[in-house]
């Protein structure tokens, strides 16, 4: 399987799922392939057909810039090193599920959570613990000899009870068939990264920009997060704009950037800026409104940025 036929089987799920999916995100190196939204859930999508070639820088910025915007990074592939991804397991590479198309599917399409993470040693599976203490407690089953039964420990059984321990798949199919319940709980591969734009994590911390002209944006008023992996250098946030900043020289390859940003900004919800280092011959490209960097300099304010920002975001320009 090639990474285009990977990317393709990718935003084929999405949309049967009613995803509006970007254009693919073209430039190298790509912390995301695909942004997607559905509602409320923003999904940036990194295909990789093995998921152990993600590297830390990427995954950093994949998880800074979901974070950032209220999304959820996702890797999909098809295998690790050793093996083929299986369908219904979740794996983890940096702190970002990694999952395969048909998983995908399940989960957006047919509503079918995955109940089994993958994690060194084995498959897994996380035991709803208050039902399994109930389902013992009626069966008047002390912990010492449901552990007697399983052969292993009383700690591990109160672990289990407590939802602080994973158990392997036979421990769990044994533990079902004995106690006659359902204890596996599904994974919800969006809970652990997705939060609201209206609510960023409180640990959440920026480091002023040292470009020249993104920390003069930081030095208006604005968060800025600088980004080294897509088509856009920040994303820069002040208490009512959100806006993807690009900056460069006024050239082909920057109006085919432009093009991309708007696009993503569309499955965003944030406006698209593109600082324009010397002159620029047009003051937008469909949604992102291009702003030569001398007109920066008679701003004092976040405020005085966003109005301009807005007088040009009706001009449009199919270019």
């Amino acid at each position: 399987m090639t990474k285009d036929i990977l990317i393709h089987q990718i935003i084929d799920v999405l949309e049967k799922s009613n995803f509006t999916v970007s254009s693919r995100c073209n430039i190298r190196p790509r912390s995301f392939d695909l942004a997607a939204r559905q509602d409320g859930v923003l999904l940036f999508c990194k295909a990789l057909y093995n998921i152990d070639s993600l590297n830390e820088e990427t995954a950093s910025e994949m998880k800074a810039l979901a974070g950032y915007l209220g999304g959820t990074p996702m890797l999909i592939g098809a295998k690790t090193r050793d093996q083929m991804l299986e369908d219904s397991v979740v794996y983890v590479r940096y702190e970002i599920p990694a999952l395969n198309v048909q998983t995908l599917y399940d989960y957006f399409v047919e509503g079918i959570p995955p109940l089994i993470s993958a994690a060194p040693g084995g498959l897994y599976v996380s035991i709803d613990g208050d039902v399994l203490r109930d389902a013992r407690s009626q069966l008047s089953m002390s912990i010492g000899s449901l552990a007697s039964h399983l052969g292993v420990s009383r700690r591990t059984i109160s672990k289990y009870e407590e939802g602080c321990m994973d158990a392997s798949i036979d421990v769990v199919l044994e533990l079902e068939e004995l106690l006659d319940v359902a204890l596996a709980k599904s994974i919800d591969i969006l809970g652990p990264f997705h939060r609201s734009r209206q609510e960023p994590d409180e640990n959440d911390t920026l480091k002023p920009p040292t470009d020249g002209i993104l920390s003069f944006i930081y030095g208006l008023g604005y968060d800025v997060l600088s980004i080294s992996q897509a088509p856009f250098n920040a994303v820069s946030r002040d208490c009512s704009t959100t806006f993807l900043t690009g900056v460069s020289k006024y050239s082909n390859a920057m109006i085919k950037r432009a093009h991309l940003m708007s696009n993503i900004s569309t499955i965003t919800r944030t406006r698209s800026v593109y600082i324009i280092e010397g002159e620029s011959k047009i003051t937008s490209v469909e949604h992102t409104v291009l702003i030569e960097r001398k007109e920066l300099d008679s701003l004092s304010d976040s405020e005085e940025l966003d109005d301009l920002i807005s007088e040009r975001t009706s001009a449009t320009v199919d270019y």
